[in-house]
């Protein structure tokens, strides 16, 4: 597995999220700041899990105290309905990180399938 520089990540996280939320998140400061949230993330297709820390990276970002539990590791294959962590904290945090680090989880994920399904399609074949 490819090894990323953690400050790469945070830099791409950094944009990402000036990107998306900008000067603020009009509906997370509708949420008193001291309202606890609890959420899961639950795979809706199988899937090989790519992007554990760019998603962390959001949350880092936004509120450090924002725990995230891995039921799953980079690189695993998962099932669909498979959950994959548990995030604890500040409800504003995860609301305004939440669209985020689901599309960042999302798109390198998607990625690394289609990527291994090609794979494994030529596995056997006289290719590099």
């Amino acid at each position: 597995m490819v090894e990323i520089d953690p400050s790469e990540i945070a830099k791409l996280v950094r944009r990402v999220l000036e990107e998306d939320v900008g000067t603020g998140d009009l509906t997370a400061d509708l949420i008193a700041d001291d309202a606890l949230a609890s959420a899961s993330v639950i795979a809706r297709e199988p899937a090989l899990v790519c992007g554990i820390d760019w998603f962390n990276a959001v949350f880092h970002q936004l509120d450090t105290d924002i725990t995230i539990e891995w039921e799953v590791a980079e690189g695993d294959t998962v099932d669909a309905n498979q959950q994959l962590c548990d995030l604890h904290g500040r409800a504003r945090g995860l609301l305004t990180g939440e669209r985020a680090a689901l599309n960042l989880l999302q798109t390198l994920s998607g990625t690394a399938t289609l990527a291994r399904q090609y794979a494994d399609a030529i596995t056997g074949l006289d290719v590099q």
